[in-house]
């Protein structure tokens, strides 16, 4: 019986444990406001119309369509904030260069997919939302998590619009938590196993939320396609934390994310 006993208790700790890895703070007030609206990502972009992603065209389709916009941005070299996916610009440019190695004044002289559209930088996105629709920052993080938390909190000084924030790197968002703690934070997530970016053990903690401790998100922004995470659903039963699901392509996801009540992300079509 000791044995058993013994067992037990073990397992019991080890589940506490699990617990408080997961830990979330409980849903805000300010949530309603958030969670009305559906998130154009990287703006309501289309390259068979020439709108690119993460353009300010496709952000002002958003801000005048009535949605709201998730968008990311990378520290350039002299300390501004661009706003584009990749840190590599060979995708989205034609050159093969960093973002973070660049200054501003290099990346406004590059194009977007082939377009007349400009890298945007934070400041010319925000006037667009501003008085509107909410935003959903994206950190990107390379190395340099101090440093981007507090241009971002620079930028946002005196903005008068909704936003939140959300980053897969969980110090960042605990940078963040120390500089700006009324700022929401989203912890961003997603199955991670096959990533060869990411070592598999942190895939693992990441993936499972278990360094939730460090972050204490507001809310989990999850691939919608890995959603069934288990750890997902204890936050969300246990801390009714708010989960943003990304990326949602068509009508049949959007109904099954938002009928279980998970705010989207959406791209490829217009949701009703």
């Amino acid at each position: 019986m000791a044995v058993f006993s013994g067992l037990f208790y073990g397992l019991l700790a080890l589940f506490l444990l699990y617990l408080l890895l997961l830990r979330c703070k409980r849903r805000l007030r300010r949530w309603p406001l958030l969670t009305q609206y559906r998130y154009a990502h990287r703006g309501l972009h289309d390259d068979a119309a020439s709108i690119p992603e993460n353009s300010l065209t496709a952000f002002r389709r958003a801000a005048e369509l009535g949605y709201g916009a998730e968008l990311d941005v990378h520290l350039t070299r002299d300390g501004r904030l661009a706003v584009i996916h990749d840190s590599d610009l060979t995708r989205l440019c034609g050159v093969a260069r960093q973002v973070e190695e660049m200054t501003a004044a290099e990346l406004s002289g590059l194009r977007l997919r082939g377009t007349e559209e400009p890298i945007p930088f934070l400041e010319q996105v925000l006037p667009l939302f501003a008085g509107r629709q909410p935003l959903v920052i994206e950190m990107k993080v390379a190395r340099n998590s101090v440093q981007l938390v507090d241009a971002l909190c620079a930028a946002l000084e005196g903005y008068t619009g909704d936003y939140c924030v959300e980053c897969f790197d969980p110090w960042a968002l605990y940078v963040l938590r120390l500089r700006r703690p009324d700022c929401i934070r989203g912890q961003l997530s997603k199955k991670f196993s096959g990533d060869k970016n990411v070592h598999p053990l942190l895939g693992f903690l990441a993936g499972n939320l278990l360094l939730n401790w460090l972050s204490k998100p507001d809310f989990i922004a999850y691939r919608y396609r890995d959603r069934r995470n288990p750890s997902l659903r204890l936050c969300r039963k246990l801390y009714r934390v708010q989960e943003f699901s990304w990326t949602i392509t068509d009508a049949q996801q959007q109904k099954q994310a938002e009928d279980d009540g998970a705010t989207i992300i959406f791209e490829g079509f217009l949701p009703q």
